[in-house]
């Protein structure tokens, strides 16, 4: 090949070069403006607030307190002297009359004498177990020479050798306490007296599931039969995987829901075919959408979601709607000493001050997007000022919710599903007692004195 070739192809050669560093400095580029960008992103949320419990979701246990020592706390005055109230029943009463004189010695026993000073002194009986041991007597029929043998009292017959008492006590301390099944067993040999194995316990807790079982069932009966529903959920753990406790509850009644999913799945089974006039929740999707009429947000919720705005930099829109859901909670609160007509007028204020809100023109991008999100839930703000069976805020649910969420810490969880399946049945029956005054002790020892009706379906294994 002469010399003009070779020049051609040296100048092709670098044509090609230079065009595929063209391409890779391209992509570079766009490489950098995509990094730029996500840093950028990255920062203004490292200048954004944390979230606390204050301004958000967050549960109390994971925020940050502080220390007293750090706190300057002003001397203030002691409070008033307190004791120890009487006992309303006690079990023994016992009259000291004073026999002599402290001063002069003399018989003051046959004097009149009245109560100078009444006290209580308090302590419990030596533990010990109640065993009583059956023995079914037997013989020949001395008629028909056939073999009989005595029939079994009542309440004693042969099965589990443990009573109600016991087997309420166990699951009392195992679903209320947390107490693990290896900790239950040395608490019942340690305090009782009573060799217990832990298969023993869980046969115990086996052998009660349907019961428990059909008293939520007629507790779900009576919640799906009422006006207005608030639900809740919280994190369940099962074996391995995470599931959710669902609590749906309304006056008296509250039901628990163990479920491996947080969508509307589980609402759709709580529910069946029925959908109630109101509902209360928060702004989850899976708990909107279930009411015929009504839908009641939690003012509670938006009052901490309305304080994190605040905290981002609002300082226009986001203040006056903390004052007005403040206001609105506070008129809720005593709504049963108000009439119809004075309702209607503090609803009418309400609304006038919220459309004076939503007039504004935030400034801060947290500002433009909070506003046109409480745009969109104006008509769910305000239901409880028409409907008295709606309370203003989920805060019930909450409550609900507390002592399991502190199991859950307690005991991490269940090692199968029909345990989380109790657990949620054992719940409903605890909580619709606490609702009427009734203890967790008595609520389950009434759940296991009561037969369930043959026709109940139990719960899912």
């Amino acid at each position: 090949m002469d010399r003009a070739g070779l020049d051609s192809l040296d100048r092709e050669g670098l044509i090609g070069v230079v065009l595929r560093q063209l391409q890779a400095i391209d992509r570079l580029t766009g490489e950098v403006a995509a990094l730029r960008a996500e840093n950028a992103a990255l920062r203004a949320k490292l200048d954004r607030p944390p979230k606390t419990p204050d301004n958000s979701s967050v549960p109390p246990s994971q925020g940050q307190k502080t220390s007293m020592w750090a706190k300057n706390r002003s001397k203030r005055r002691p409070h008033a002297g307190a004791h120890r109230p009487l006992h309303p029943d006690p079990t023994e009463r016992r009259d000291i009359l004073a026999s002599a004189c402290p001063h002069c010695g003399f018989d003051v026993s046959r004097s009149a004498q009245q109560p100078c000073e009444a006290y209580d002194r308090i302590e419990i009986p030596e533990i010990r177990p109640d065993v009583t041991r059956v023995i079914l007597h037997g013989g020949v029929c001395p008629c028909c020479r056939g073999r009989f043998k005595a029939q079994a009292p009542l309440g004693l017959e042969r099965g589990s050798p443990f009573g109600p008492n016991l087997r309420a006590f166990v699951i009392y301390l195992r679903f209320t306490q947390g107490v693990g099944f290896e900790r239950l067993s040395l608490l019942m040999r340690d305090l009782l007296g009573l060799d217990i194995s832990e298969g023993a316990l869980v046969n115990i807790l086996k052998a009660a599931r349907e019961r428990f079982h059909a008293a939520s069932a007629a507790i779900r009966a009576r919640l799906l039969s009422a006006s207005a529903i608030c639900s809740d959920e919280t994190g369940l753990r099962v074996g391995k995987r995470s599931w959710w406790l669902w609590v749906f509850h309304h006056g008296k009644d509250a039901y628990f829901l163990a479920h491996p999913r947080r969508g509307k799945t589980a609402v759709e089974q709580f529910l069946g075919a029925v959908r109630p006039d109101a509902w209360v929740s928060d702004r989850f999707g899976a708990q909107n959408g279930w009411a015929k009429k009504d839908h009641q947000v939690c003012l509670a919720h938006l009052l901490r979601d309305t304080q994190f705005v605040i905290d981002e930099g609002d300082q226009i829109f986001a203040p006056g709607l903390r004052h007005l859901l403040g206001r609105a909670c506070r008129i809720g609160s005593r709504r049963h000493r108000l009439a119809d007509a004075s309702l209607k007028i503090y609803l009418a204020r309400l609304e006038a001050d919220l459309d004076q809100l939503l007039a504004l023109i935030p400034t801060h991008p947290a500002g433009v997007k909070w506003q046109a999100a409480i745009e969109k839930l104006r008509r769910h703000l305000f239901v409880f000022m028409t409907n008295r069976a709606v309370p203003p805020t989920n805060n019930e649910s909450e409550r609900a919710l507390r002592p399991c969420v502190t199991f859950r810490k307690i005991t991490n969880g269940f090692r199968s599903q029909w345990g989380a399946y109790q657990y949620a049945d054992i719940r409903s029956v605890i909580e619709s007692a606490r609702r009427k005054s009734i203890g967790p002790l008595d609520a389950i020892r009434s759940a296991l004195l009561t037969k369930p009706a043959s026709h109940q379906v139990k719960s899912p294994a």
